[in-house]
């Protein structure tokens, strides 16, 4: 699966020379982890992160999973499969949205949202390492827009290279929280791209998430973060997609919320949380939730 493609800071000198010329694209930039993923012949959706691909969903991370999930149910493959001659060849990137510094409204806020649209020149499967191009900004959005996805928000369209001057620019407001946004992307219509970042925020590009004091007993996680308002939630969720608002399906929605909304870590490394050990900590709560209805 192709990679994702490099974002420099605009102002680094690794930014392309001619990036800043003709008319732009700013892009809310969102914070999270980078999705990539591309659909074989038989329909089966393939994803992976910046690093990793994943041959099964149960192996994606915990706080990647509502997004994996959010595009398995509203892609529209036969939407793809009218529009191109080889589906294989088109590679999908984006933004599996979860806390990475930047706190949203959780609830607006699609799990995943579009950003790059790689289709190959060739036909067959191998062409996604092949040739090929990304679309442009707009053409990607309508790509997106028509297999059932959602894209970033543009937050300023055909910008005059002239007229921006990224040293005085100022990061505008998030359309996804009360507050500014992590960044933004500036793009070209010939493939240049590259971000300026709010100040503290981080990326998947490898800055710093700020700490946050979480604490480290599996009690005081689940007093904190498994609230009853994200319990309502969750069984409001299932009941809307007819998906089952059971005891187990409220208790692995609720860590997975978790997961994605608080800065709380599972399974990374030795200061990862268990989420096993915080899934049976609230599978009483679960119960209680459901009862309550």
């Amino acid at each position: 699966m192709r990679s994702f493609p490099h974002l420099p800071d605009v102002r680094d000198s690794q930014a392309p020379d001619d990036l800043l010329t003709g008319h732009l694209w700013l892009l809310e930039l969102i914070d999270g982890t980078g999705l990539r993923f591309r659909m074989d012949e038989s329909g089966l959706l393939r994803f992976g992160d910046p690093e990793t691909t994943y041959a099964d969903p149960e192996t994606v991370p915990i706080a990647l999973r509502p997004a994996v999930r959010h595009v398995r149910d509203r892609f529209d493959r036969e939407a793809l499969r009218d529009a191109v001659d080889d589906p294989e060849g088109v590679i999908f990137f984006g933004v599996a949205t979860h806390y990475q510094g930047t706190d949203y409204d959780w609830d607006r806020l699609p799990p995943f949202l579009g950003t790059d649209v790689w289709i190959a020149s060739q036909a067959g499967s191998q062409a996604a390492s092949g040739t090929g191009s990304f679309r442009p900004p707009d053409a990607a959005a309508a790509i997106f827009e028509g297999v059932g996805l959602d894209s970033v928000n543009a937050v300023e369209r055909e910008v005059n290279a002239r007229d921006f001057d990224p040293e005085a620019y100022a990061i505008p407001d998030s359309a996804w929280r009360d507050g500014p946004a992590a960044g933004v992307v500036v793009r070209n219509k010939r493939q240049g791209r590259g971000k300026l970042l709010a100040a503290g925020t981080a990326t998947d590009a490898g800055e710093t998430v700020p700490e946050v004091d979480v604490p480290d007993d599996i009690e005081a996680i689940v007093s904190e973060y498994a609230t009853d308002d994200r319990f309502e939630r969750v069984v409001d969720d299932l009941d809307r997609r007819n998906a089952g608002a059971t005891v187990d399906a409220v208790a692995d929605r609720v860590v997975e919320a978790i997961a994605r909304e608080t800065p709380v870590r599972f399974g990374e490394g030795s200061k990862g949380t268990a989420p096993d050990r915080v899934r049976a900590a609230i599978i009483e709560r679960a119960r209680v939730a459901l009862d309550r209805r």
